[in-house]
């Protein structure tokens, strides 16, 4: 496919995007959570090992060598796995009270699974023989 490097690139920016938005709100405590301002909960800061390995994986989209195709392959899945465990533990009921699911959140998980389908389909330069 020719433009699965630039869709990979853009879904991985939109996936950095995302982790600074606001992704759940707690009502009755007045929290709002995103990747970097957990602040009242015990959910730490899950947007630096997101931001990490989606950084990763803009490097290697941009690198055109089969190795960097092949470990790209690897990142994707990281990034796309844990989307979806913050997705799990930010919108899960606890006690009786749900947090309101922010559109950021839903926006993260959709991206990520872009980059990883990105990811399965490499442009390759192949020699003509």
């Amino acid at each position: 496919m020719k433009y699965t490097q630039t869709i990979g690139i853009i879904a991985s920016l939109i996936v950095l995007i995302c982790s600074f938005l606001p992704w759940s709100i707690v009502v009755s405590e007045q929290i709002t959570i995103s990747g970097f301002a957990t602040e009242g909960t015990r959910f730490g800061k899950p947007g630096m090992f997101l931001n990490f390995f989606t950084i990763i994986a803009i490097v290697l989209f941009l690198i055109p060598a089969i190795w960097a195709k092949r470990t790209n392959i690897f990142i994707g899945a990281i990034v796309f796995t844990w989307s979806l465990r913050n997705y799990i533990l930010v919108s899960t009921c606890l006690m009786g009270e749900c947090p309101v699911k922010q559109p950021a959140l839903y926006t993260l998980v959709i991206a990520s699974g872009v980059v990883m389908l990105m990811t399965l389909l490499p442009k390759l330069n192949t020699p003509k023989k």
